[in-house]
């Protein structure tokens, strides 16, 4: 960091007299971490940074190695827009070194630097506009709805209106720019769109953003919920991303003299896409729930192939607009809200990188409902599936030679281990629904 930045930094702070400074950081499955420090010992967490036990923390130091230091990012600093007992406080995203000053390498956001260096390396910006879907609920013990809307339903008399307002204006007190805010299909789901942004200060507001709308809800007494498939026979909720790169300042993925103004970068990064969408859904879709959403019929991608404007297919390229040349971009549908959003970018990133560094050949796309064919129509043209649960999807990621370099083999191997962990108690559970089913006949 600059002294300039971290002396500006340390100014504001003063001259608002805040009190506390809230240090974040992210485990390795995404949850948001975070401790306060004193204004008192602020100029020394800036220069110095500040020592924690990272044996606690998932997929971080083992007991025998747990001393970590937590490096505020002063450019992240944001001013929390509710109050703490009156008091005005401030917030940083850290990034996680070792006592020596080296970077942590089970830092999530270390891992996207790595990658986004790799892209920097080839001449690459990414940059990302992530769609993140999610339900309100009376609390969190029931899934009890607030509204019986769908997809773009104006529901003016109901509180979830005032909720996504409330939102809205929270996010942009943060410096978050919204594009649009909507009822989703589902009854009670909603979908707040982020403008698009740089890949790690994205990933750092898919955090905050996920924090700001369980914050709202508990302020107006609900319960919201990322949770990929919280409903029986309602729709999932999905982190559908919108992604390029850019180089020299200008859109790679833009060619006018294309048919459909996609560049033979584009091309290849949609086909690095598609040829490892099975080995890196188990960090896009992280959890046993995530492959309920997963299924035919509830708009969810199942199979893998890409189309222009087609939503049922896995990638959707979205249809050029003349003079929008840097908006030319790919919509990958498959990811949930529920993932870390720092490894869900990196392996997306290293599967398109992947495609254009091996040249990989993009093939034809889909223009039919590819719900509706069968599946020897959809094998004769070659289209493959995601995996079905997450054991399949583990079994997937743990002979990627891909994702094992793009997480580290830290972070890779605690992953897996961890995922094994969570199928085993998944699958030994019983279920209601066995309990309805089976009990009054067996």
């Amino acid at each position: 960091m600059s002294d300039k930045l971290r002396e500006d930094v340390i100014k504001k702070i003063k001259d608002k007299k805040i009190k506390f400074i809230h240090l974040w950081f992210t485990d390795v499955l995404g949850f948001l971490k975070s401790f306060a420090i004193t204004v008192e010992e602020l100029n020394k967490a800036m220069t110095e940074g500040m020592g924690f036990d990272g044996s606690s923390i998932q997929g971080f130091a083992r007991i025998q190695e747990s001393d970590m230091i937590a490096m505020p990012d002063p450019s992240t600093l944001q001013i929390l827009p509710w109050r703490s007992n009156g008091q005005l406080v401030a917030t940083m995203f850290c990034d996680i070194t070792n006592p020596d000053g080296s970077y942590y390498e089970c830092d999530p956001r270390y891992v996207l630097k790595r990658n986004l260096k790799r892209a920097a390396d080839m001449g690459y910006a990414f940059y990302l506009g992530p769609e993140l879907e999610y339900y309100y609920f009376k609390n969190a013990e029931e899934t009890e709805v607030l509204d019986r809307g769908t997809y773009f339903d104006m529901t003016p008399l109901d509180i979830a209106v005032d909720l996504r307002r409330d939102t809205v204006l929270t996010l942009e007190k943060f410096g978050i720019q919204v594009e649009y805010s909507h009822h989703e299909v589902g009854p009670s789901q909603h979908e707040i769109d982020l403008r698009y942004e740089e890949a790690l200060k994205m990933a750092d507001n898919v955090m905050t953003y996920r924090l700001v709308v369980k914050e709202v809800a508990q302020l107006h007494d609900v319960y919201a919920t990322f949770m990929p498939k919280p409903l029986y026979s309602e729709a999932g909720s999905g982190m559908h991303t919108h992604q390029s790169l850019f180089k020299d300042g200008r859109n790679a993925f833009h060619d006018p003299s294309d048919k459909h103004h996609l560049s033979d970068t584009a091309k290849a990064y949609i086909a690095g896409l598609l040829k490892h969408a099975r080995e890196i859904c188990a960090i896009t879709n992280q959890w046993v729930n995530s492959y309920k959403r997963l299924v035919s019929g509830f708009e969810a991608p199942v199979y893998i192939c890409w189309a222009h404007s087609n939503r049922s297919a896995l990638v959707r390229v979205p249809m050029y607009k003349p003079g929008k040349e840097e908006a030319t971009r790919l919509e990958l549908r498959s990811p949930d809200p529920a993932c870390n959003p720092y490894l869900t970018f990196s392996v997306m990133l290293a599967a398109g990188l992947e495609g254009i560094e091996k040249g990989y050949e993009l093939p034809e796309p889909v223009t039919n409902n590819i719900y509706e064919l069968t599946e020897e129509e959809r094998t004769k043209i070659g289209i493959g599936s995601l995996p079905e649960d997450l054991y399949e999807a583990t079994k997937e990621m743990e002979k990627s030679e891909l994702v094992r370099k793009a997480l580290g083999d830290q972070v890779f191997g605690w992953f897996i281990k961890n995922k094994k962990l969570e199928w085993n108690e998944y699958r030994a559970r019983v279920t209601p629904y066995e309990k309805e089913k089976y009990l009054p006949i067996l």
